[in-house]
């Protein structure tokens, strides 16, 4: 029989969960921890249909351990393919600032002329105001390649300690210690609340992503007009659809400022068709991710701008995740 929980177990667990979290942010782990629980969401997910046709333990870490290998392999094909795409576009500038001066051209003919000066003038222009950035930020420029090689390792061991937990049995927490019982009550939690709000900001990106996919593939071309950096524009929609509520402000802004190359029509165009098509979304949004974790636009808002000032860009990221699962703690307690 299981000894009476002291109620002093729960707010050291608090305690101990909270600084963690904190911690993630300082020692910058934040995308080991994001990979991590990507892996073991997914496999967990994979897994559930192998193990009705693979019965008993067994059968349970056969399918686990293939479906880790899978997720690992097709997550890290994913990750280099998009650092090779970008390799590939910084070693042909010549043709990345051939696109960006036919942009630029087009816009000149369209801004007030209090707006052209600031625009370069030729490929030259661009050339030396790049030299110029990278021999005033050479410093920041090494630091960044350190970032992106020690952010790599992190995501792989995240992504592997992932698929080593989603091995494991979950015990049931009322059959352990005191604490370990509440600490791994508080882990689930969170693990939920990642599970609510990635996968359903996956969904809304997709929607988004598709319906501006539509509009730039489908309806400019009827029109004649073709907008350049198509396919740019529409990962661009993906990537920064995955932020709650700011990353619609980042794909619509790329769309309108690709647009105003072509027309101020045509932008003006795209911006009030993407603003009917958020409108039509918020609804679903609200849906998906409201009916998740019972938070409005101005709620993620306001939490995001909070973390991103205390944590920068990490904390950006992190804050709906973070805010989601306070949020199921609190309601757990019966204090929201």
């Amino acid at each position: 029989m299981k000894a009476p929980v002291s109620p002093w177990f729960s707010p050291a667990s608090a305690l101990i969960v909270g600084v963690a979290l904190l911690l993630v942010f300082p020692l910058k782990l934040l995308p080991s921890l994001l990979a991590g629980l990507l892996v073991f969401e997914l496999v967990n997910r994979l897994a559930r249909p192998m193990q009705r046709l693979l019965a008993g333990n067994m059968g349970r870490l056969l399918a686990v351990g293939v479906l880790s290998v899978l997720v690992i392999a097709v997550l890290g094909l994913i990750f280099a393919g998009g650092f090779s795409l970008l390799m590939h576009e910084l070693n042909n500038p010549g043709r990345m600032m051939g696109k960006l001066l036919g942009v630029i051209d087009r816009a000149r003919e369209q801004l007030p002329e209090a707006l052209v000066a600031y625009l370069p003038a030729n490929v030259d222009d661009i050339r030396v105001a790049l030299h110029d950035w990278l021999r005033g930020h050479i410093s920041e420029l090494q630091l960044l390649g350190k970032g992106a090689v020690h952010m790599f390792v992190t995501v792989l061991i995240g992504m592997i300690l992932g698929a080593v937990i989603a091995l494991q049995s979950v015990p049931d927490p009322d059959q352990l210690r005191p604490l370990a019982g509440a600490l791994l009550t508080r882990v689930q939690r969170f693990v939920e609340a990642f599970r609510n709000i990635v996968f359903a900001q996956i969904k809304i990106s997709l929607l988004n992503t598709t319906f501006t996919a539509i509009f730039l593939i489908g309806v400019l071309p009827l029109f004649g007009v073709h907008l350049p950096l198509t396919k740019t524009l529409i990962v661009i929609t993906f990537v920064a659809g995955l932020l709650p509520v700011v990353g619609n402000l980042i794909s619509n802004t790329a769309i309108f400022v690709v647009g105003l190359s072509l027309s101020i029509w045509v932008a003006l165009g795209a911006l009030a068709y993407l603003i009917v098509i958020h409108k039509v979304e918020y609804f679903l949004n609200a849906r998906i991710v409201g009916g998740q974790i019972k938070a409005r636009a101005w709620e993620l808002l306001l939490v995001m701008l909070v973390f991103e000032a205390a944590f920068g860009i990490a904390g950006l990221v992190a804050a709906p995740v973070y805010y989601a699962y306070l949020k199921s703690e609190l309601k757990a307690q019966g204090w929201v």
